[in-house]
């Protein structure tokens, strides 16, 4: 059984759907992700059905309609949005898993509410400021949106998709590079005049952009697992991921598949969600 509720807010209307039983013997478990909404984790929530799991839209993003005449994804900001949540439930502390900008979200909800969560974790959250690379990192990064704001999506994705496949730092092979092509990916190469995708524009630029407070999280009563996927340690994400853990002293877990890989058919990009499943699970409840 699935219930939607709306959590209304100066700034925002937050809408969260709570899954499964509401008498479940663990605590609820969040699952977050940025830029995605609640959708994409309509695969990833089945395989808990003996636990009630709570997904949620961020501000400005799905069904979370903004009031604040804003535009920026701001991770504290979104913590508190999460933090609202919570206490809504009226059931923490909860567990969180977070994925990518997700888990940068998840970060500060601990940072901040530490008393809000049991265990994080954080599935390759892309800090570029933990990475070797960084200023290289920085660089691609606005590369694949310049590429956007000149010629339109299919652009955009293409270079962004070229940098998140990258194995290793952005050397000056990676910039010698052509211009990604976007039906090398089936993506289209007419621009339809729309710059609003929060993955390709700057208003997202806080997320990546996020300083881990290593001190606080480590002083946090939060168990904090930096999880990376098996077959992404060498990408960007992967390298941010195994970088965070070791800024937090500890070894990043290893997860099936790649970046995406709890995801079933929701982006045509499928992962290994059962797989992905039953290790969420065995490291939630270790």
């Amino acid at each position: 059984m699935t219930t939607t509720h709306v959590l209304e807010t100066p700034e925002a209307d937050i809408v969260y759907d709570v899954h499964g039983p509401a008498d479940s013997p663990r605590p609820p478990l969040l699952m977050v992700g940025q830029p995605m909404d609640a959708g994409g984790f309509s695969t990833l929530a089945s395989y808990f059905p003996d636990r009630t799991v709570v997904t949620y839209d961020p501000r400005g993003l799905g069904r979370s309609v903004r009031k604040d005449g804003r535009e920026d994804h701001v991770p504290a900001t979104q913590a508190g949005d999460l933090h609202a949540v919570i206490q809504a439930l009226g059931a923490g502390p909860v567990e969180v898993f977070g994925s990518s900008g997700g888990a940068v979200t998840a970060l500060a909800l601990v940072t901040a509410y530490p008393g809000d969560v049991s265990t994080l974790v954080a599935h390759e959250p892309p800090l570029v400021g933990v990475l070797p690379d960084a200023a290289a990192a920085e660089r691609a990064g606005k590369a694949f949106r310049d590429a956007y704001q000149a010629r339109g999506f299919g652009a955009g994705m293409a270079g962004f998709i070229t940098m998140t496949s990258w194995k290793g730092e952005f050397t000056d092979d990676y910039f010698a590079l052509p211009a990604a092509d976007p039906a090398q990916f089936g993506l289209p190469a007419e621009d339809d005049g729309r710059r609003d995708d929060p993955l390709m524009t700057d208003r997202s630029l806080a997320v990546t952009a996020y300083r881990l407070d290593v001190e606080a999280l480590n002083a946090a009563p939060t168990r904090v697992v930096i999880a990376v996927g098996e077959e992404s340690r060498d990408v960007m994400t992967g390298r941010a991921a195994l970088a965070t853990a070791e800024r937090l002293g500890q070894d990043a877990t290893v997860f099936p598949s790649h970046h995406g890989g709890f995801l079933g058919g929701e982006f045509g990009y499928a992962g290994q969600p059962e797989a992905f499943a039953r290790k969420l699970r065995e490291v939630l409840e270790a």
